[in-house]
């Protein structure tokens, strides 16, 4: 396993970490969520990092991408984790673009891989309908009857929904919920007749929504790939994407764990810095070590996200060990925080909150550490 980055994936790594310090920083998210922006993102923001190449980062270079490769990418997540910065980066390229990218057909990725690698187009994948993630539990029907498509459900969770120019939904089109073979994949126009879109708050604020299908018709150029057969594909980038959500929450958790230790040196209580208590200290030597464990374990997912080997079993590994983590680091950074770890005029706690949301997205702990037994054969 490559622990370290190419020249290329540094450069976009540094670019990152300055561009979004000067432009993104934990203020933005702040103004965004203050004055209830209706879009949840800021769109001169996103057209100013699709100018700096990373929605086409890990795209294929046959379709205006950079072929940098989710290395690369993962190191751009991270340090939207440790701003918080709101993009719609996973939505559009990592879920939107992959699926396209695995499944999709040569005249859907020559129509709308260089719209996503140039940030021109935005997409979110329609997939989750229960409160738990459960990518094999979809109910919402697709069926063909005089030369249609037809869809008819809901979904809910859409990241980025609300603001997407087209939708992927997942739709069972046979067998029975909990079958991985039955699934299809469908290109959506959210403006469509019969298409409901309803923006969702979430604790992080950052975007959601819920969607409802009634009775929607579709053409055949509608249909991703091979009808009841697109649980391959969708598997394949889930796993990538939960790479990613693995190095935003290593973000996330890096610097809430940063500006801990830093609150600890500053901090006076007894005459002395709150620091020099050797308890804190242990608890925080602990955090250290599990931190540099999940780097290592994120560096694996990314590495197998492009090489294609062990990619599952990689990706549960990181992301269960991220939403452990996550819930534990940011619960010891308000903790040693003390009383105003739990206020608004703190940021630590808009850390906590986007760490909770992370911890649940594509799966949790629970769900990632039973699909890695399952995955080893136990």
């Amino acid at each position: 396993m490559a622990l370290l980055l190419n020249a290329e994936q540094r450069m976009l790594q540094a670019s990152a970490r300055e561009f979004l310090a000067g432009r993104s920083p934990v203020a933005a998210l702040r103004a965004l969520r203050d004055r209830r922006d209706t879009r949840g993102y800021d769109p001169q923001l996103w057209q100013d990092i699709a100018g700096l190449g990373w929605p086409a980062a890990a795209l294929p270079e046959t379709h205006g991408g950079l072929g940098v490769g989710f290395q690369g990418l993962g190191a751009v997540f991270e340090q939207l984790g440790r701003t918080l910065a709101a993009t719609p980066l996973l939505s559009t390229v990592v879920l939107g673009g992959g699926l396209l990218t695995q499944a999709g057909h040569e005249t859907q990725r020559d129509l709308w891989l260089p719209k996503i690698a140039s940030g021109e187009a935005l997409f979110a994948l329609a997939l989750e309908e229960a409160p738990r993630h459960d990518p094999a539990g979809v109910t919402l029907r697709a069926w063909r009857d005089a030369g249609h498509w037809w869809l008819e459900g809901d979904k809910q969770f859409v990241l980025d929904g609300h603001v997407a120019d087209r939708l992927i939904v997942v739709a069972r089109s046979s067998g029975a919920a909990g079958e991985e073979a039955g699934l299809s994949l469908f290109l959506v126009d959210p403006a469509a007749a019969r298409v409901q879109i309803a923006r969702t708050a979430v604790v992080d604020s950052r975007n959601a929504a819920h969607a409802r299908f009634s009775r929607v018709q579709l053409g055949d150029d509608a249909l991703i790939g091979a009808p009841d057969a697109a649980f391959a594909a969708l598997d394949v980038v889930l796993d990538q994407a939960r790479a990613c959500l693995a190095a935003e929450l290593l973000g996330v958790i890096t610097e809430a764990f940063e500006r801990t230790v830093a609150y600890l040196k500053s901090r006076v209580q007894f005459g002395v810095a709150i620091g020099s208590f050797q308890a804190l200290q242990h608890r925080v030597a602990r955090l250290h070590v599990e931190i540099e464990l999940l780097r290592s374990s994120v560096a694996a997912a990314l590495e197998a996200a492009d090489t294609g080997q062990a990619t599952a079993q990689l990706a549960s590994l990181a992301k269960a060990r991220a939403s452990d983590l996550g819930e534990r680091a940011l619960n010891e950074a308000v903790q040693m925080h003390g009383g105003i770890g739990v206020t608004d005029e703190l940021e630590i706690g808009l850390y906590l909150k986007r760490a909770r949301v992370l911890q649940q997205s594509f799966g949790d702990g629970t769900f990632h550490r039973d699909r890695y037994a399952r995955l080893r054969g136990f």
